[in-house]
């Protein structure tokens, strides 16, 4: 009798496992191990088209997802940023008279347009009156912006935010919109500047360029510093004080070098903007190098009447460009951070 209870018994269990399962528990797996098997020869036998089988290799390895995109979007940046300078490249050496005839290599071999540039106009002149009015205008953007700076940033009066949001409302203003009472402006005499620039006017002088210049980029400068101004320690300031030096001296001495990465961007930036300018340069001038003509000027000068000598024009856009990128290349760290600040909270 029990020998035959004990053998229903087991045929009884026998017959409610599922096909498979047994063997699976002798060995320790779990069923859900051979379902998702299943699953996955069921997924294999699909007949996936290549944007399914994309999506399904993406979901898989996201990794081999993201460096492809990675490399799209650089290579796209490399091919938009620097094809134009390698265009101008081509240009430039491509003798004149045979332009139309370019691809993607040029049509001859004529690297005397770098020499050409400087024998046909001044145009080293042009350059020097761009560093000088750039140089310039930074050096009053960084002056005066790390004064107003330093106000907004870690001092506390009246109308602070109102007059804040009113320096960055004027930044959005067209440039084109200040031409008409500037223009009117520095072409008055006035008998203070007679020793100075003869005529008593600023036209053609510096100055009409470094003060409006100075005017529309100064907003970012200040925005820049306030924030880089305002996360300083005011216990390192208070020392400072302590000490003997005056709210100044602790601007100059403490709060700038501790800021060097905001007052780096500040005025590469600003550098940059302003040797590019061409608005300003270009009506409060008249293009003649002795007369303060910037450096597009000297690139424009390349236009004659009957002839326009776009080879020469290339090749001056490479030169003025090569100390622009050097700037760039040399405080790129200083902008990176200057320009990421903030992004972290630690």
């Amino acid at each position: 009798m029990t020998d035959t209870r004990d053998s229903s018994d087991d045929d009884r269990t026998a017959d409610t496992d599922e096909p498979g399962t047994s063997a699976a528990r002798d060995d320790g797996s779990h069923p859900d191990g051979d379902r998702t098997a299943i699953f996955e020869a069921g997924d294999a036998e699909l007949d996936r088209g290549p944007f399914q089988q994309w999506a399904s290799d993406s979901i898989q390895n996201p990794e081999r997802v993201y460096r492809a995109m990675f490399y799209v979007a650089a290579t796209f940046f490399l091919f938009t940023t620097l094809f134009p300078f390698y265009w101008l490249l081509m240009v430039a050496l491509t003798p004149e008279g045979q332009l139309q005839d370019i691809i993607f290599t040029p049509n001859g071999f004529n690297p005397g347009a770098f020499v050409e540039v400087f024998q046909t106009i001044p145009f080293h002149w042009y350059m020097f009156n761009s560093f000088v009015i750039a140089t310039a205008s930074t050096v009053v953007v960084l002056v005066v912006g790390s004064l107003a700076g330093y106000a907004f940033g870690r001092l506390d009066f009246p109308g602070k935010t109102p007059l804040m949001l009113l320096v960055l409302i004027i930044s959005f203003f067209p440039p084109a919109a200040f031409f008409i009472p500037l223009n009117d402006l520095f072409n008055t005499s006035f008998f203070i500047l007679e020793p100075i620039t003869g005529d008593g006017s600023l036209y053609n002088t510096p100055g009409a360029l470094v003060l409006p210049l100075s005017a529309i980029f100064m907003p970012l400068a200040i925005f820049i510093l306030t924030t880089f101004y305002a996360q300083i320690p005011d216990g390192l300031e208070d020392a400072a004080r302590v000490e003997g030096t005056t709210r100044l001296g602790a601007l100059f001495r403490v709060i700038i070098p501790l800021s060097a990465p905001g007052v780096a961007t500040a005025g590469v930036l600003t550098f940059i903007a302003v040797y590019n300018e061409f608005f300003f340069s270009f009506l409060m001038t008249d293009g003649q190098p002795q007369n303060w003509a910037p450096i597009l000027d000297g690139i424009l000068a390349y236009q004659g009447q009957y002839q326009v000598l776009y080879n020469l024009m290339a090749a001056a856009s490479i030169i003025g460009v090569i100390p622009v990128a050097i700037l760039v290349v040399i405080a790129q760290e200083k902008i990176v951070s200057g320009l990421t600040a903030g992004a972290l909270k630690e």
